[in-house]
């Protein structure tokens, strides 16, 4: 038997695009979040957080003892450098923990600027190599998010041959870009939007016609099989399956991705990871092997996604990383409310409605390390007492029965027909 307390397994990461996001994100398990200020991240169409926003959430991280990391990784130009002193100031009256960084320019001056906060280098920096993680060790990098192209082999050998203050952060779930290490211009290209400075309108996701020209100089279009025309389209990541081999990595840190995701992902994507890695250590602890159970498994389903590829963790996907008959996501459930109460007397929850649900309607509850209970409605009461057999009007604040006890930040869930 081992002691669960001496069983090391990494950092859970989980984004953050908003406050509700970062509090569902904590509440459901994730040790640390990362998050954007309003500029010099890589997903500006995120609500992202202003620098009293942030200041507040480094605070409620720390009250819990977890962590916030702020992302300064967008590709900069001179005008971009100008903002810096001014992010570095909001992130040292925040106290955030470390900023994520890609640009040789903006890690200079956050160097000079804000020494005492520790620098971790994005994956778009598409570190591959062990000399290339020194040559960044050596610039005051202590964490580094490698590449997505490498295999989890890859990621152990540099594990091994790296000094141990040099962490290593690896993405396991989320959504993966088709091009190398999400250095892409065809956002630029074709819609004027810098992907590379947080604004990226996923034309990789577009059906797209291939052609060829004729002898005659007309073009003709090539036929395409049941595959369809989504050349660029990549599946999802996930490797919740594979957490031994993660672990045995030697990463430090997993990171989900998803800082445009709706605060239901969040919450049911790290819970599942969470009740993962704790399962894990329960079965190290008993000295069983890990098998995820598949009601864990599950819930990776329940959320919007494309089908899932484990991408280049176990060397080259080939066909199993696209997607090529269509970019729709898979969207099985719908959240239909947030718990804001819960009278155990009456046996009855007070909700924020969120998407339209019925009387009569069967209901899941998503709660912390809590999958498998469900309740049928049978009530639906307005703020004025009145019954009604729907709720159709977003926002609105109601009353249901719920015979199983929940609690608030608890989300309940239905099913698409």
């Amino acid at each position: 038997m081992v002691s669960k307390s001496s069983i090391r397994i990494p950092e859970l990461l989980a984004p953050a695009g908003n406050m509700e996001r970062l509090e569902a994100a904590f509440r459901f398990g994730a040790d640390a979040v990362y998050v954007g200020a309003t500029s010099m991240s890589l997903r500006n169409f995120a609500d992202n957080f202003t620098y009293d926003d942030l200041k507040i959430a480094c605070d409620y991280a720390h009250s819990l003892n977890k962590k916030v990391y702020l992302t300064v990784n967008a590709f900069a130009k001179d005008d971009d450098i100008k903002k810096l002193p001014e992010i570095f100031e909001a992130a040292k009256n925040a106290y955030v923990d470390a900023l994520i960084v890609n640009d040789p320019g903006v890690i200079f001056s956050a160097k000079q600027l804000i020494p005492h906060i520790p620098l971790h280098l994005s994956t778009q920096a598409n570190t591959l190599n062990s000399q290339s993680a020194l040559f960044w060790y050596e610039q005051g990098i202590r964490r580094i998010i490698t590449a997505r192209e490498l295999s989890l082999e890859q990621v152990s050998y540099m594990r091994k041959v790296l000094p141990s203050d040099l962490e290593l952060e690896i993405f396991v779930h989320g959504a993966m870009c088709i091009s190398y290490s999400g250095r892409c211009l065809l956002s630029n290209y074709l819609c004027g939007r810098d992907s590379n400075k947080g604004e990226c309108a996923q034309p990789c996701r577009w059906s797209y016609e291939l052609r060829e020209r004729g002898k005659d100089g007309e073009y003709l279009t090539i036929e395409q099989d049941k595959l369809g025309t989504h050349i660029l389209n990549s599946r999802d990541l996930k490797l919740i399956e594979y957490l031994p081999e993660v672990i045995n990595s030697g990463v430090a840190s997993i990171k989900i991705e998803g800082r445009m995701k709706s605060v239901y992902y969040v919450a049911a994507v790290v819970n599942a990871y969470r009740m993962a890695l704790d399962y894990y250590v329960e079965c190290m602890s008993k000295g069983v092997k890990y098998e995820l159970p598949d009601e864990i498994h599950q819930e990776l389903f329940k959320v919007s996604h494309r089908p899932y590829t484990t991408g280049f963790a176990f060397g080259d996907p080939k066909e199993n990383g696209q997607m090529t008959h269509t970019s729709k996501y898979i969207s099985d459930y719908d959240i239909v409310a947030n718990v804001l109460e819960y009278d155990s007397d009456t046996k009855t929850a007070l909700i924020r409605q969120r998407n339209r649900f019925f009387v009569g309607d069967t209901l899941e509850i998503l709660s912390p390390q809590d999958i498998n209970r469900k309740i049928i409605v049978k009530s639906i009461v307005t703020q004025e007492g009145e019954s009604i057999d729907n709720a159709p009007h977003p926002n609105q604040i109601l009353t249901i029965n719920c015979e199983e006890p929940v609690k608030p930040g608890d989300i309940l869930r239905k099913a698409r027909l």
